[in-house]
Order: C-alpha cells, then sequence, then structure tokens
C-alpha cells in the first residue's frame, strides 16, 4: 500500500512542484511511484511530462475527482514513475465539490480516488497549489505525511505557522493517521545574511520537525523546468542536494 506524501504551502514560489517532482523522480529509481499534481498550474505535469498540461485534457486527476477512481487517468513516465495531470480545470474543484450531490466528506474525495490505485504504488507525491483551498486540504486529508515547505522570505515565515495549523486541523477532524513528516528549508541564498537569519528562526522555532537538510538556489536547478530529467548533462548537480533530502525523508516515513 503507498504511502501518501503532500508537500505543500500556502505561498508561490516555495518550491513545492520542483520538490515535489525531483522527490518522486529520485524515488523512482528504487521505487513504484504516482506523481499527483493537483495545482491548477500544472506546472509538475509540465516538470516530469516536458509536455503542455493541455495535451492531457480530459484525462486529467480534475475527471478522476468527478468518477472517484483514478484508474483511467494515469499516464506513464517511466516503468516506475507515472503521474495523473492536471491543468486549469481543477480550478473548478471547489465549485464543482458544492455543486455536486456528493454525500460523503467532501475533505475526503481525493483520498477516496487515490485508494482505487494505491496498491499499484510504493509512493505517491501530492503537489499543491499555494492556496488553503479545497484542492489542498484534500491533498492533506489523503496524505500519510505531509512535508512543510520553507522558503527564506518573511511572507513564509508568517504562512508557516498557518499552514501547520491547517495541518493539525485536517488531522484532527479529518485523518487523524496523517503525520507532519517535516518541514524543508529550501530556496536559500546562503550570500544573504537575512535568508541565514530566517532558517535560523525557523529550527529554533519548530527543531524537532525541520530536516537537517538544507537546499540551496542552484542555477542547473532552476533548469530542470526547461531541461527535464532526461538528456540532462546537469542534472546531477540539478538534483543532488535532495539525494540526501530523500533518505531523510524515507527515513522519517517507514518508522
Amino acid at each position: 500500500m503507498a504511502k501518501i506524501i503532500t508537500f505543500g504551502i500556502q505561498k508561490g514560489g516555495s518550491s513545492k512542484t520542483t520538490t515535489s517532482g525531483i522527490v518522486a523522480y529520485l524515488l523512482s529509481k528504487e521505487y513504484r511511484v504516482l506523481a499527483v499534481d493537483m495545482d491548477s498550474q500544472g506546472n509538475l505535469t509540465e516538470l516530469l511530462t516536458q509536455r503542455d498540461p493541455y495535451d492531457f485534457q480530459g484525462h486529467t486527476i480534475f475527471e478522476a475527482l468527478k468518477e472517484q477512481d483514478a484508474r483511467r487517468y494515469i499516464q506513464r513516465i517511466t516503468d516506475n514513475l507515472h503521474i495523473i495531470t492536471a491543468d486549469d480545470h481543477i480550478a473548478r474543484f471547489s465549485s464543482w465539490l458544492y455543486g455536486t450531490p456528493y454525500r460523503g466528506n467532501m475533505s475526503l474525495v481525493l483520498l477516496e480516488t487515490l485508494e482505487t490505485i494505491q496498491e499499484q504504488y510504493d509512493f505517491i507525491i501530492i503537489d499543491t497549489p499555494p492556496a488553503l483551498g479545497e484542492q489542498t486540504v484534500n491533498a492533506l486529508a489523503a496524505a500519510n505525511y505531509v512535508v512543510a515547505m520553507f522558503e527564506a522570505s518573511k511572507f513564509c515565515y508568517s504562512a508557516l505557522s498557518r499552514f501547520l495549523e491547517t495541518c493539525v486541523h485536517v488531522q484532527e477532524k479529518v485523518n487523524r493517521e496523517m503525520q507532519i513528516a517535516g518541514i524543508l528549508r529550501c530556496m536559500i541564498d546562503t550570500r544573504r545574511t537575512d535568508n541565514k537569519a530566517l532558517i535560523e528562526l525557523v529550527e529554533e522555532e519548530y527543531k524537532e520537525l525541520c530536516f537537517q537538510t538544507v537546499i540551496t538556489r542552484t542555477a542547473a536547478t532552476g533548469r530542470l523546468s526547461i531541461n527535464g530529467f532526461e538528456e540532462n548533462n546537469e542534472l546531477n548537480q540539478a538534483v543532488i542536494q535532495y539525494r540526501e533530502f530523500v533518505k531523510e525523508l524515507i527515513d522519517r516515513v517507514q518508522k
């Protein structure tokens, strides 16, 4: 049965998509992995498939959610890495949810959808939008583990406590099995003293939650969206920092 790991924070530019994509890619070298794009921007879809999200129109996570069945909507990337894509239409999820005669718990639609294929994978990685709407709440409610993303900025620092509060609320009200795997500090510019100060502040306040790995900004990682994971001469440079994070993550979710 797959362990479901959701990456989130209600702040754009915090490396949710890049991290979700790299983690899914690295895990797929040893495990069966499904990536799930819950963001209407479709950036995880673009990153992993190197195709336009509209190439998958009509066969996305939104259609899977409406059916509560993911089986027909899985796209193969490699033998071990698959994806359920997203495009702009997932932005209509909330209006569909409140306009449908769905009688179950509205926060569990994604979990019920993924349960149809959960036995096929070792890990399911969910990327979320930069907002605390129904897409994110469903992604949290479906998760066994949540990774909170922290970019070294004042706005992200302000968002972090609210995101963790939301996780606790979902844990108490919807999914008691969900755990916060930790906080990943990323997009760090080591030349900036304010970045260093924020990193230290988060570690002081959330010491036990913080992963030891801290991801710094690199050009090679930034170019992954252009170059992809195949035939990329700088791939190792782009993902090398994440290898240690993945080791930490596996250790935390397999305890």
